[in-house]
């Protein structure tokens, strides 16, 4: 009987990375569903040519989570691009940039965006001209993909496929310069797979094949590319009718057996992506879930039943996923924000609630993690409706929200202290905005936090070596790590070094995503 009700209590892997599949499609500044697009031709492929189900169940969640890592590089990238991170990915997705004319060609055939001619030439510009930092970024992006498709227990081929999927035929790839044969076969079908989907909306369905065919033997595995070429055209007729449901497609084309996660294991999927989405700026990391903490102990101040108490902590875990599509120009503007920021950062909440609506699993956290930003007055976002129609659980993550909001550094502000930021929180309720109940919850939870002294770290880290990961989970750059420690820049840079070889990373985004696995961000 207990074994039963195990095997009812288990959901669909592929019901939950579908619907966060969305996420990255938002992140890469994708029309919706591109990534599911991708993972059925590439599944559809690997059928035609005979893989075994295992490998094709790898080639099918390594393209359905083939830009998980999107938001790895987003701060560096906002850096080249003027703030246009999501910009820089969506021409950056299908570019060659070892084919110089061409990719001149295909940036001003990009469709939408709205950029005058000379921002492109010069985001385009960044890239070819300085090959060091998009080898930087694109590793950031491998190694964070390989980590994320660990923690969501998914295979090791998939987490090798996704660390190799901007290795390249000719051995002129990163992060490692691997070269044909040696690069795992799901990599090999995610690349062509998703490259087509892109330049089908950049060149159009015709031309779409004569340019993957022009990238064999450099970009793609020739051999793989001609199976497309040939293939590809019945493969797209498949799901290109109007009718055809491509979320439901998707699901259908899961090889058997499928794959199952526990009930809890919801849990580790939801840490994995608000971790992921946290890692687009330098001051958000451990925020989604330094709010669940906060607001599932509320709940519990509060007396929610069960059932209410997992929902509130899997939709604090979630809450700003759809912050992936908003440029870090946004987010990261030092002054007010402009017209247009405000436009997209409403949007976030509404992207969240629209992405966890699709999955049965997430549906039922879809609400709650939509209305983050409301408040009791009306005056909040996207709906701007008032506290009658806000339930319990979204008012609590209003709280905890804003409560965590206020104790990290933003580009605008430095970090409030815990007085300052209860005190500003007790205002808001005061004034209407929040709700008093909640806002109590919340500072009670705040204020009875013990969190013991961690004397043993992992990998071998010392007490110093974690201030460091710490400093540079946070953005910091070398020498503002040895002025925050009162050390010489050349101490400082032994530091990281031994940090990042002990951990096993080469990127800020990785070591930030390490120090989140692990709880390593303090308070």
């Amino acid at each position: 009987m207990a074994q039963e009700r195990d095997v009812a209590s288990r959901v669909g892997t592929a019901d939950v990375l579908t619907a966060l599949s969305l996420v990255t499609d938002l992140g890469m500044g994708n029309p919706p569903e591109t990534a599911m697009r991708g993972c059925l031709i590439a599944t559809g492929l690997a059928r035609r040519l005979g893989l075994d189900d295992r490998t094709t169940t790898d080639v099918y969640y390594t393209t359905l989570l083939r830009y998980v890592g999107c938001t790895a590089p987003a701060h560096e990238q906002a850096f080249v691009s003027g703030g246009d991170d999501i910009g820089l990915r969506a021409r950056r997705a299908y570019i060659d940039s070892s084919r110089r004319r061409e990719a001149v060609k295909l940036v001003f055939l990009q469709r939408g965006g709205g950029e005058p001619p000379l921002d492109k030439v010069r985001q385009l510009a960044g890239l070819i001209v300085r090959p060091g930092m998009e080898r930087q970024m694109k590793t950031a992006d491998c190694e964070v993909a390989s980590s994320t498709a660990r923690r969501l227990g998914l295979s090791s081929g998939v987490q090798r496929a996704l660390h190799e999927i901007f290795e390249r035929w000719d051995g002129r790839g990163v992060p490692k310069g691997v070269r044909g044969e040696a690069i795992t076969v799901p990599a090999r079908f995610a690349q062509v797979a998703t490259l087509a989907v892109l330049l089908e909306g950049v060149v159009g369905h015709q031309s779409m094949f004569a340019a993957i065919g022009q990238r064999a033997g450099g970009q793609l595995d020739p051999t793989l590319t001609s199976a497309f070429v040939q293939e590809g055209p019945k493969l797209l007729r498949e799901f290109a009718d109007a009718d055809v449901d491509v979320w439901q497609a998707v699901l259908e084309a899961e090889p058997r057996p499928r794959d199952t996660v526990a009930d809890h294991g919801v849990d580790n999927i939801a840490r994995a992506f608000g971790d992921l989405v946290d890692l687009k700026t330098t001051f958000t990391p451990g925020h989604a879930s330094r709010v669940a903490e906060l607001a599932e102990g509320a709940s519990r101040e509060l007396k929610l039943d069960e059932p209410a108490a997992v929902t509130l902590r899997r939709a604090a875990l979630l809450h700003d996923v759809g912050r992936a599509g908003v440029p870090n120009s946004a987010w990261e503007r030092p002054g007010p924000l402009t017209s247009t920021d405000w436009e997209q950062v409403r949007l976030h909440a509404y992207h969240t609630e629209r992405i966890l609506s699709r999955s049965p699993a997430l549906a039922p956290l879809a609400a709650v993690a939509g209305m983050h930003h409301e408040r009791q007055d009306g005056s909040g976002y996207h709906r701007q409706i008032q506290s009658g129609a806000i339930p319990l659980s979204a008012r609590v993550l209003a709280a905890a929200d804003v409560y965590q909001a206020l104790t990290q550094n933003r580009p605008h502000r430095p970090a409030y202290s815990a007085g300052a930021a209860a005190d500003r929180l007790t205002s808001e309720a005061t004034a209407g905005r929040l709700d008093p109940q909640a806002v109590n919850a919340v500072l009670a939870v705040a204020g009875h936090r013990v969190r013991g002294l961690q004397r043993t770290w992992p990998r071998g880290l010392s007490d110093r070596e974690v201030e460091v990961l710490r400093l540079v989970a946070r953005g910091y750059a070398t020498r503002e790590i040895a002025r925050q420690l009162v050390i010489s820049p050349k101490t400082a840079d032994h530091h990281v070094q031994h940090v990042y070889a002990k951990i096993a990373v080469s990127t800020r985004a990785s070591a930030t995503l390490f120090a989140l696995e692990h709880d390593l961000l303090g308070d």
